[in-house]
């Protein structure tokens, strides 16, 4: 997933405040958060948008699969170490006192099964009363085949338009993307990408977390109005 569109991922979701994502997410942890430590692994980091907020209070650590998207984490926050790995199978030889997997990212696990499995990897590295904040993907109800959306930026030197062609079979979504890229010195370009993420249910969510003998709690609202599940490791 953006693998051709590292470049221009910041572009197009220029439109979200980072910042204020951050802050909510600091007031949550904490809220439940039971164990002092301060070490934060954001799995699915992307680019290091949040962690570039979230490591003014925490010690971060970043992970994703993508090693284009690191490179730009790396050059966000130099200070910050990164990994590059799979939600689902990632094993760092340590523990934090907060996991975070936000904006879409979990949906990229595509199965229900995979899903608990990157619950299960995660709790392995949290420590006793640390916390796990989920921000769900698309909903199974909420997303419909035939659906169209574009995204548009326009920079001093660069535009850039995306736009997003929605499929839904049964539990799979796939959303094909297609971006104009253009510039005064290379004129337009044209490239299509396709990202493949699963749609669950509330009780999915829940499922996968209480299987894993975390203590749950469910905020309405969370960071977008989608939600946002947190997981508490009882401390022993």
């Amino acid at each position: 997933m953006y693998r051709k569109s590292a470049a221009f991922y910041d572009a197009i979701h220029s439109y979200k405040n980072y910042e204020r994502e951050a802050q909510i997410v600091h007031k949550l942890i904490w809220r439940y958060r039971l164990s002092t430590g301060r070490r934060l692994l954001d799995v699915g980091c992307g680019t290091g948008r949040h962690i570039e907020h979230l490591q003014k209070d925490y010690a971060v650590i970043g992970l994703d699969v993508n090693p284009e998207l690191l490179k730009i984490a790396h050059q966000r926050c130099p200070d910050v170490e990164f990994y590059e790995a799979d939600m689902v199978d990632f094993a760092l030889g340590i523990q934090v006192d907060v996991i975070t997997c936000l904006f879409d990212a979990i949906g990229y696990v595509q199965t229900l099964p995979r899903l608990q499995q990157a619950l299960r990897v995660m709790k392995r590295h949290l420590r006793p009363g640390g916390v796990i904040l989920i921000e769900p993907g698309p909903a199974l109800d909420e997303v419909h085949s035939g659906t169209l959306r574009t995204l548009c930026v326009e920079e001093p030197d660069r535009h850039v338009s995306c736009m997003i062609l929605e499929t839904v079979q049964g539990r799979a979504y796939r959303a094909e993307h297609h971006y104009l890229v253009g510039t005064p010195q290379d004129g337009v370009c044209y490239f299509s990408e396709q990202h493949n993420q699963g749609l669950f249910t509330h009780d999915d969510y829940l499922g996968a977390l209480y299987e894993n003998e975390l203590d749950v709690v469910h905020e309405l609202e969370g960071l977008t109005g989608r939600g946002l599940y947190i997981g508490i490791r009882p401390l022993d």
